[in-house]
């Protein structure tokens, strides 16, 4: 077999070439209500997770070294590694499946605030303390 320029190259897992399903090993997305787009994650510190750690995907150690110093959402962490959406959050399942991370979900929008019960509380307190 001939020997060209860039034989002995090993071929990056993160090139084009290598389909996306390899990187998950075909594992399927979890559920939409996992893993949001701000949902917050970040590497949990554990020593068992040492082990773990070491047996992991270019793209999951990638992900690893983001997390590693605090907490980013599931979005930066897409932006960073340039892996689609869908790739980050079957990583991220699979590394807190793992126990090497800590996902915190979004905290839900406020309900809308009763305006009548609001004013109603506020003459109550004029009331009460003279205002």
């Amino acid at each position: 077999m001939p020997e060209g320029p860039g034989q002995d190259e090993e071929l990056e897992l993160t090139s084009p070439l290598v389909p996306l399903f390899v990187i998950t090993n075909g594992r399927a997305l979890p559920p939409d209500h996992e893993y949001e787009h701000t949902t917050l994650v970040t590497a949990t510190g554990a020593e068992n997770g040492q082990v773990a750690a070491r047996t992991l995907s270019p793209e999951a150690g990638q992900v690893m070294d983001l997390v590693a110093d605090g907490f980013l959402s599931v979005a930066e962490v897409a932006g960073h590694t340039h892996l689609p959406l869908g790739v980050v959050r079957i990583l991220l399942a699979q590394l807190e499946e793992d126990s090497l991370i800590l996902a915190r979900t979004p905290i839900p929008r406020a309900e809308r605030v009763d305006r009548e019960l609001v004013s109603a509380v506020l003459e109550g307190l004029k009331n009460r303390f003279g205002a």
